[in-house]
């Protein structure tokens, strides 16, 4: 018997209002954000949450100087609608793109994260 429904998936960020809004947008979902805390969160419950840490340096996407840890993975019917989405949102192109199927990008933070076919 399951005790919880979705997780909640939290990011560290230099600025939190910044990432949930970016994620916000990209995604549909609502931004509730605090000072050093933000979600963005589904109409079905799931959260993507953001919490500010002093210092922040971003992961060397491909490098693993910093290394990335973990990165989101966001199905998309057209890559090239979501690329210019994500780029007019705020995102990076990485320089690095080692697929056909998808593609890598860089948020607001330095996150790499991923559009893909779905």
């Amino acid at each position: 018997m399951a005790i919880a429904r979705f997780p909640s998936i939290v990011l560290d960020c230099p600025d939190p209002t910044t990432l949930a809004t970016f994620y916000g947008a990209l995604l549909g979902w609502q931004v509730d954000a605090k000072d050093d805390w933000a979600d963005v969160r589904s109409d079905y419950g799931q959260c993507l949450s953001f919490q500010q840490v002093e210092g922040y340096t971003p992961p060397a996407w491909p490098a693993q100087d910093v290394p990335q840890q973990m990165h989101l993975d966001l199905m998309v019917e057209d890559l090239d609608a979501g690329e210019a989405e994500a780029l007019r949102l705020g995102a990076t192109r990485a320089e690095h793109q080692p697929g056909t199927t998808f593609r890598v990008f860089l948020d607001p933070a330095g996150h790499p994260f991923c559009l893909c076919v779905s």
